[in-house]
């Protein structure tokens, strides 16, 4: 049995604020209206994900040719073993695995030899520094986010076997609690910290819907370490705590609908009509992408936002740079491809037939 509950507002559009966007890894989101409350419920919720559930790789172990524990000084290094190790830990590693890519959650183990010649140590006036790029070697599966950093300095030749073990993994994780792979000997395993979000801040507002001041607009600060961005990190974070309260969807003992209000849905339908019902001719797209969508048959904005981006890429002489042309006008237009137009009763199937009957009707309002 279905329950009706009374409206309740909410954010139609995730607004990010290009003025404070000072660093690559800061962003500011905001969003309103909510109702009263609401604000700090999703901004408390958000952050805590945020800080606690993302994941990440980072170095959890490392062995050197000939060093059996880090408390131990190294012929031809400035730094000891636990200075070393230190500035391992400073090591921005990113990767997103998909299904088809990895499905092993098991820590990789990287193993190439890293030589320091002589002439590198002429070119650095008696010293080379080796950096986390050095470290990792020329084989890693894993975008090195900040590549100089620095791991030790060598003041004579060097010639070493390392072996760099990566994991994945979330949060803080102690080196002596690391129980996800079989220690070689001599491997030196590190505390690993594998939270790519630095800092996250969030703060509620009152925002005005008609003359009520009573609405929440919150505005998420989100600052990350370059390992992801802050927008990937926002994205993570929400479908993490939708999946979590999923679990709570089998107790659903009563189906419950919003109301909109008839006035508010019949003007957000029209409003949804004007923009499916233009013609692809009336939007500002190359002649490129504009030819191609003619020969595909698609005639109109709504033709067009219900076919998929895979499907588009089929069609003749279509390719990827006509596609982000067209995925940043629809944007522009509160639009996108592949949208469920389902609430507006509108699918591939009967679209031409319902923009078709949507613009007689008008055309007959207009001569009346």
């Amino acid at each position: 049995m279905a329950v009706k509950y009374g409206k309740f507002e909410m954010p139609e559009k995730i607004l990010i604020d290009e003025s404070a966007s000072r660093l690559p890894t800061y962003c500011r989101f905001i969003a309103e209206p909510f109702e009263g409350g609401f604000g700090h419920t999703v901004g408390n919720a958000l952050r805590r994900i945020l800080l606690s559930a993302l994941e990440a790789p980072a170095i959890v172990g490392i062995r050197f040719e000939g060093v059996p524990h880090e408390y131990l000084a190294v012929e031809g290094i400035v730094e000891d073993m636990t200075h070393v190790v230190l500035n391992i830990k400073g090591a921005l590693l990113r990767y997103l695995p998909s299904d088809e890519e990895d499905r092993s959650r098991k820590p990789k183990l990287i193993t190439h030899t890293l030589e320091v010649t002589q002439e590198d140590l002429n070119a650095g006036k008696g010293t080379h520094i080796v950096t986390l790029k050095e470290l990792m070697g020329p084989s890693s599966p894993y975008e090195i986010m900040n590549p100089d950093h620095p791991i030790f300095t060598v003041t004579k030749p060097f010639k070493k076997q390392l072996d760099v073990r990566v994991g994945i993994g979330k949060g803080y994780l102690p080196s002596e609690s690391n129980t996800s792979f079989e220690k070689m000997i001599d491997e030196i395993v590190i505390d690993a910290c594998f939270s790519p979000v630095r800092l996250v801040n969030y703060f509620v507002e009152n925002t005005r819907v008609g003359q009520n001041i009573n609405y929440d607009r919150l505005i998420l600060e989100v600052t990350t370490d370059g390992r992801i961005t802050p927008q990937e990190a926002l994205t993570f974070a929400t479908q993490i705590g939708i999946q979590h309260f999923q679990v709570f969807a089998y107790l659903k003992t009563h189906e419950l609908t919003f109301d909109k209000g008839e006035v508010e849905a019949n003007k957000e339908r029209d409003e949804m009509m004007k923009k499916l019902s233009l013609r692809i001719g009336e939007i500002e797209l190359s002649v490129r992408s504009t030819n191609c969508l003619e020969s595909a048959s698609i005639e109109t904005i709504g033709e067009l936002v219900v076919m998929p981006e895979s499907e588009m890429l089929k069609f003749r002489n279509f390719g990827k740079k006509s596609l982000t042309e067209i995925n940043q006008k629809l944007d522009e237009m509160g639009l996108s491809l592949g949208m469920d137009l389902s609430k507006y009763g509108i699918s591939k199937d009967n679209i031409k037939e319902i923009i078709k009957n949507y613009l007689e009707k008008n055309a007959g309002t207009e001569e009346k």
